[in-house]
């Protein structure tokens, strides 16, 4: 297993073991050049989703990814933390729901349109 998969894992694990909800993973290597995985999470209030961005930025950060950062602080339904080649989202439900990130990264883009 290569290092960001390794990661992802300790991302996922992260965040289960938090309580975030609906966690799921999409590969995005073969879809745009951005990161290499995108990872999706619940919280369930604006707190959760806080201290669920923060420990995901801890654990990015114990394991060499120093330039990660999270954006969105002002926020109280939506973070992203950038983690260089893996970028976790979480999101209140509601806005999870209207944006339908799982939907339009999950889709196979034709490689003419990938110019990302």
């Amino acid at each position: 297993m290569d290092k960001i998969s390794s990661l992802k894992q300790i991302i996922i694990n992260t965040l289960d073991n938090n309580k975030a909800q609906d966690i799921i993973s999409i590969d995005l290597k073969d879809k745009s050049s951005m990161a290499d995985y995108m990872i999706i999470a619940s919280g369930t209030s604006s707190r959760h989703i806080q201290s669920l961005s923060e420990q995901v930025l801890d654990k990015l950060k114990d394991n060499g990814m120093i330039g990660s950062k999270i954006e969105g602080k002002d926020s109280s339904e939506w973070k992203l933390v950038d983690g260089i080649d893996l970028i976790v989202h979480i999101f209140h439900p509601e806005k999870r729901k209207f944006y339908e990130l799982e939907k339009i990264w999950s889709e196979l883009i034709p490689k003419e349109k990938l110019s990302i």
